[in-house]
């Protein structure tokens, strides 16, 4: 991952950047909330205070939503290709830095962003079903509270899969496929032959990644205090939500990518010398529907299709 410096300080510039964003005009907004607030009594100006400071967190909230699967286009995907060339011990082409290697690679198998960013969503929702494989499992052992359990691990589970679908995508890279549906279907009937390793590994990885987002987040409380307490009229919940902002900008930034590059070395060597099971095919077919959109997409939809053409096939 170190090797991959230019994307990782990438990854930082971009996600602190958001975070930079977040404080910036949820302070603002608060600003503004208290300045409208000085025509009435306190109440009212703590009030204003809150909602203008709230409007500006929602307004930035709504930005990066729509700005989601670019930024999944530009830097997870980009920083995925390059990783995949470095565990295969290839050097970048002459004259071309990390970032453009990576820019162009990620153009070159997914023409437009929401190409990428529908591969994405299709693959995490195979990727669900596939966990629903281990609640049916347990479902049947007769373990007092069990149930109870299995809520808890599900619900790990829908984190650890957060890691998994990036190494999908790495896939589609390394076999440099022309049709994206195509080599994200038979990167995930591998993944379903040898789910078990998967999972095991990505649940542990999840735990660690956590784990260290927690530590950045007690860290990030005193100087997240201290920006709320800079603000107009001292927005109460800000630290809170500050210090959360910091702690997501440590793990999208520099400890998802420790993980997924753990999860590619996994995946790369399991599934050395396999070939898709028909078996498999069938079982996910049978479990998801999304595994069958992606497969109609598969055989159907020419890998440069127009974004519009994607949404509506």
């Amino acid at each position: 991952m170190m090797k991959t410096l230019p994307f990782i300080l990438l990854r930082v510039a971009v996600y602190f950047g958001i975070t930079l964003a977040y404080i910036l005009i949820t302070g603002t907004g608060a600003g503004i909330g208290f300045g409208v607030g000085a025509l009435g009594d306190a109440g009212f100006q703590a009030t204003t205070t809150f909602w203008g400071g709230a409007i500006g967190f929602v307004i930035v909230a709504a930005v990066m939503y729509w700005a989601r699967e670019y930024i999944l286009y530009l830097v997870k995907a980009g920083h995925i290709a390059v990783m995949v060339e470095l565990l295969d011990d290839k050097p970048m082409p002459q004259g071309r830095s990390q970032l453009e290697h990576g820019a162009a690679v990620v153009k070159e198998r997914f023409a437009q962003a929401s190409v990428l960013f529908a591969v994405d969503q299709l693959i995490k929702g195979v990727l669900r079903a596939v966990t629903g494989l281990i609640r049916g499992v347990l479902g049947f052992l007769p373990i007092p509270g069990l149930q109870q359990l299995m809520g808890i691990i599900q619900a790990f589970l829908r984190v650890a899969i957060g890691f998994v679908d990036e190494v999908i995508l790495a896939y589609a890279i390394r076999t440099r496929s022309n049709d994206p549906w195509g080599s994200a279907k038979t990167a995930l009937i591998l993944y379903g032959q040898n789910y078990k390793v998967m999972l095991k590994n990505a649940a542990w990885l999840a735990l660690i990644v956590y784990v260290l987002s927690f530590m950045v987040f007690l860290l990030m409380l005193a100087p997240a205090a201290l920006l709320v307490y800079l603000m107009p009229g001292a927005w109460s919940a800000g630290g809170f939500v500050f210090a959360l902002l910091f702690a997501w900008s440590f793990k999208v930034s520099i400890f998802d990518p420790f993980a997924v590059a753990c999860l590619m070395q996994v995946y790369f060597k399991v599934i050395e010398g396999q070939q898709p099971d028909p078996q498999w095919e069938a079982r996910l077919e049978q479990m998801s529907g999304k595994f069958k959109k992606l497969k109609e997409r598969a055989t159907g939809i020419p890998p440069n299709s127009e974004p519009g053409q994607v949404a509506t096939s």
